[in-house]
């Protein structure tokens, strides 16, 4: 199983930011693709952010352009998502996924991860 301990979300303010870890567990991250996904109440799961294994070829959905900062620490084994001037449009459940798919592009639009969500961290945007 491919599993990850998400951590660092919780309540703030909208304009605030919060800096979401994930960690791999019983797994190394190097050979894998590594995306944000969030899901909101009543929604379906969403690509918020992607990044490879190699090249640093990352993706960002439209909504978070700007805002939003993914990025890797293979030695650490966990990937991070930065994310500033946050909206309450932002307030979901944040989960990190896999894949091995050919581009980060597909991994977030379509969704192609390994395994099943888990626990996820939930982030809440409000005054």
């Amino acid at each position: 199983q491919l599993q990850f301990v998400e951590s660092g979300g919780g309540l703030v303010q909208p304009g605030g930011s919060l800096r979401l870890s994930c960690a791999a567990s019983k797994f190394t991250l190097d050979y894998y693709k590594i995306g944000w996904f969030r899901q909101a109440p009543g929604k379906e799961h969403e690509g918020v952010s992607c990044i490879s294994s190699s090249d640093g070829s990352t993706y960002y959905a439209d909504s978070v352009k700007g805002r939003f900062t993914i990025s890797r620490d293979n030695a650490k084994n966990t990937v991070y998502l930065q994310m500033n001037s946050l909206k309450p449009e932002d307030t979901a459940v944040y989960y990190c996924a896999a894949s091995r798919i050919t581009t980060v592009q597909a991994m977030c639009v379509h969704k192609v991860v390994f395994g099943s969500w888990g626990q996820g961290t939930q982030v809440t945007v409000s005054s």
